[in-house]
């Protein structure tokens, strides 16, 4: 019988209320899956008191995954960011076991997000968590939409040397690559599941399996084969995982179980973790 291999999950928001009422079955059922380890990560601040609970509470449990810290203020929300909630973050670098600072970047998806004042702050957000990850010798979890370009500008502008993870990637192979250089592996969500998803399985292609890295991203990213499941299929789990996994390795025409070993040697480089 083959061994199950160890699957690490490196960006989940398995805090919010989404999950409230079944979280410790849910991590369970991740473990049995192979999940050992997950990320929890942050996104505004009003929910870092929940974020930090959360990771305790999964963290008393037995036969459930060893859970992780990476608080961070989202580029998304950054109409709800204030300057008080970066000294609110540096408390929680300084008091919590943290392994990175997540997810920070830029994203000007939305129309509002490109105006100038906003798009301003975002950077001036992303600038002060660079920051905090050096001082705190972090690495980071980058949210990154639709501005790929200014998020290499400003991690070379920093001389940022912590590396870290490329979330949910959406860029091109060569945007891929400059982030690689910098020392950043690539995040693989259940998106690689879609076969139509044709720009993320040209850049897992190109850039290899020694460069990504899985994450569920739930409640979001479900995998386009769970999507069918009606009782849950607007709720992504980590137990979802295994089927990241399944389509990287379809889609790089690898056996699962040498995949997902690389893969796990890549999530704790990434993250400056012990075997």
């Amino acid at each position: 019988m083959s061994i199950q291999p160890f699957l690490f999950d490196t960006h989940t928001h398995f805090d919010v209320p989404d999950f409230d009422q079944d979280r410790d079955v849910l991590a369970y059922t991740a473990k049995r899956a192979g999940v050992e380890r997950l990320i929890l990560i942050g996104f505004v601040q009003e929910r870092f008191t929940d974020l930090v609970q959360t990771q305790h509470y999964l963290n008393s449990l037995q036969h459930a995954p060893k859970s992780y810290l990476a608080p961070g203020l989202h580029p998304f929300y950054i109409e709800q960011h204030h300057t008080g909630h970066l000294y609110d973050l540096e408390h929680i670098l300084k008091t919590e076991q943290c392994v990175a600072i997540g997810e920070i970047g830029l994203d000007t998806f939305l129309p509002q997000h490109k105006q100038a004042d906003a798009f301003h702050k975002q950077k001036q957000f992303f600038v002060a968590q660079l920051a905090l990850a050096t001082q705190y010798q972090k690495p980071v979890l980058l949210h990154i939409r639709k501005s790929h370009a200014e998020v290499l500008r400003i991690l070379k502008a920093q001389h940022f040397q912590w590396g870290g993870i490329a979330h949910a990637f959406s860029g091109g192979v060569e945007e891929a690559k400059a982030l690689i250089k910098l020392g950043f592996k690539i995040g693989v969500t259940g998106q690689i599941t879609n076969p139509n998803a044709k720009k993320l399985h040209a850049v897992v292609q190109a850039v290899g399996a020694s460069h990504l890295v899985l994450e569920t991203d739930c409640p979001d990213m479900t995998p386009l084969c769970c999507q069918h499941d009606t009782a849950h299929r607007t709720r992504n789990t980590p137990a979802n995982l295994p089927y990241v996994l399944q389509g990287l390795a379809q889609s790089l025409q690898m056996d699962q179980t040498l995949l997902a070993e690389q893969l796990w040697k890549n999530s704790l480089e990434a993250l400056g973790l012990a075997q």
